[in-house]
């Protein structure tokens, strides 16, 4: 098998990076070296991010008209490319090839057009004279040029939550990938240089220290991570030292929440599938599961049977299975650690293990019988494993829900209006589900609190996050 030797994309074309070292890119299904891809240096991200400042020149005085326009074709472009797109997605995450297209090519494609109309959707103050013999009106303008980096467990539609809104605004990005999925993003770069300028969207490989580079270097008025929490906090940090602004979208330990009344058979069933899909990476994901002490064994059981009959992992082409691998080596070990630091009252009600012995597969996983202060309900495990832990009324519920650092996303199963609204609003995360788990749409903010970072993806809020406020004062006489 032929391995690519991936390059930046810089000022619209495949650019040579001044880095002696380059990183394997390994294909998590096979453990195959697909790919190498440069570690970048601070020359590389200079260079990238003086091509960017030169783009903004002329695409920050683009009319919205013209950034919609070519978000639009942007958008149609990746529909028409969604096959290749998927291909080198799976191969880079080992994701199942099945459902990629409709899953995350067709929603990215939707995500694109919806923030090409909000760039002709600016929100503002409206003029007027707040001042006897003074009119008043607010700008919305861009920020300028943006530094952003994305996460492994969804490359290419973070990628698109990332640029999407900070090109309709009129800003010009340098977006690092995940050292470990970098491919689908360049492609995207390649399909992006069509229709805009070359500079408005450039791609730089590397690591961490390539990502402490960009976060550093003192071009960007605007960082933006998806990531880790440790990440984050260094990236706050970095920023803070220059002024810079920042917008993070950090981990979650999304608290699911089964009421005596809700209907077991559709919340085992809604749970499965959110909590396992996409193996469990998934900030949002449903793996934190507080069940009524009424429905408590009749639920587990019913999500252990839902599981074991449908939530299948293995090789990206293989038929009827949910999720494939885990995304690296590490992070089968990091999952399989939780699993072996099991506390003696934790009961495993399915899986456990590693899945064959090529490829980072591992088990639909249910741990049972866990309680608020344990290792596997705090943090943040990121793989197949769902956890369960009962609750004895409403108040015990929310103080068991609100009981961790994240703040990202919750949700609530039952059938009594009140009960929804009353949890709805005192859960302390961004996003609250009521009988389902998971669903994102364009047109809604997704965002966290706490440690789950700040600022808005997705909707007319995230496009905001990426424009700035001036406000323009006149005196016009009497």
């Amino acid at each position: 098998m032929s391995i690519r030797e991936l390059k930046n994309f810089v000022g619209g074309d495949y650019v040579e990076s001044t880095a002696t070292e380059r990183l394997d890119i390994i294909d998590p299904a096979t453990e195959e070296v697909i790919a190498t891809t440069p570690v970048s240096t601070e020359k590389d991200v200079a260079d990238a991010f003086r091509a960017a400042s030169g783009a903004f020149a002329t695409w920050g005085d683009t009319t919205p008209s013209e950034r919609q326009l070519a978000l639009f074709r942007f958008a149609d472009a990746l529909e028409r490319n969604a096959e290749e797109l998927a291909d080198v997605e799976v191969s880079n995450t080992g994701k199942p090839r099945g459902g990629i297209v409709a899953d995350e090519v067709e929603p990215m494609v939707d995500q694109v057009r919806f923030f090409a109309g909000a760039a002709r959707n600016l929100e503002g103050k409206s003029a007027g004279e707040y001042m006897k013999d003074h009119t008043s009106f607010v700008r919305r303008e861009p920020v300028g040029v943006i530094g952003q980096v994305t996460p492994w467990n969804y490359p290419m539609m973070m990628a698109i939550w990332k640029i999407a809104p900070a090109i309709a605004a009129g800003n010009t990005v340098v977006l690092k990938p995940s050292d470990s999925t970098p491919a689908s993003t360049l492609l995207m770069a390649e399909i992006a240089s069509e229709f805009f300028p070359p500079g408005v969207f450039n791609v730089v490989t590397g690591n961490r220290d390539t990502g402490r580079a960009l976060v550093s270097d003192p071009t960007p008025q605007m960082v933006s991570i998806t990531g880790s929490v440790r990440a984050g906090m260094e990236v706050a940090a970095t920023a803070a030292l220059d002024l810079k602004r920042t917008h993070l979208e950090l981990g979650g330990k999304a608290p699911v929440i089964v009421f005596n009344d809700a209907d077991i058979a559709a919340a085992a069933e809604g749970i499965a599938t959110a909590g396992f899909y996409n193996a469990g990476q998934d900030c949002t994901a449903a793996t934190r599961v507080l069940v009524q002490e009424g429905v408590h064994d009749e639920f587990v059981a019913a999500l252990a049977e839902y599981a074991r009959d449908n939530a299948k992992t293995g090789a990206p082409n293989d038929e009827d299975i949910l999720f494939g691998a885990l995304s690296s080596a590490d992070q089968l070990v990091r999952v399989q650690g939780f699993i072996d630091r099991l506390p003696d009252h934790a009961n495993v009600a399915l899986g456990g293990h590693r899945q064959g012995d090529r490829g980072y597969f591992h088990e639909a996983t249910i741990i049972d019988s866990l309680v608020q202060d344990d290792e596997a309900v705090q943090n943040e495990i990121f793989g197949p494993v769902i956890t369960a832990q009962k609750f004895t009324d409403e108040a015990q519920a929310l103080r068991f829900a609100n009981g961790v650092q994240y703040g990202l996303a919750s949700s609530v199963w039952t059938q009594n209006h009140s009960v929804a609204m009353r949890m709805a609003k005192s859960l302390d995360f961004g996003c609250v589900w009521i009988n389902t788990h998971i669903p994102l749409v364009a047109e809604m903010p997704h965002g966290g609190f706490k440690h789950s970072g700040y600022g808005k993806d997705l909707s007319a809020y995230g496009f905001e996050d990426y424009t700035r406020i001036k406000h323009v004062m006149s005196y016009i006489g009497s």
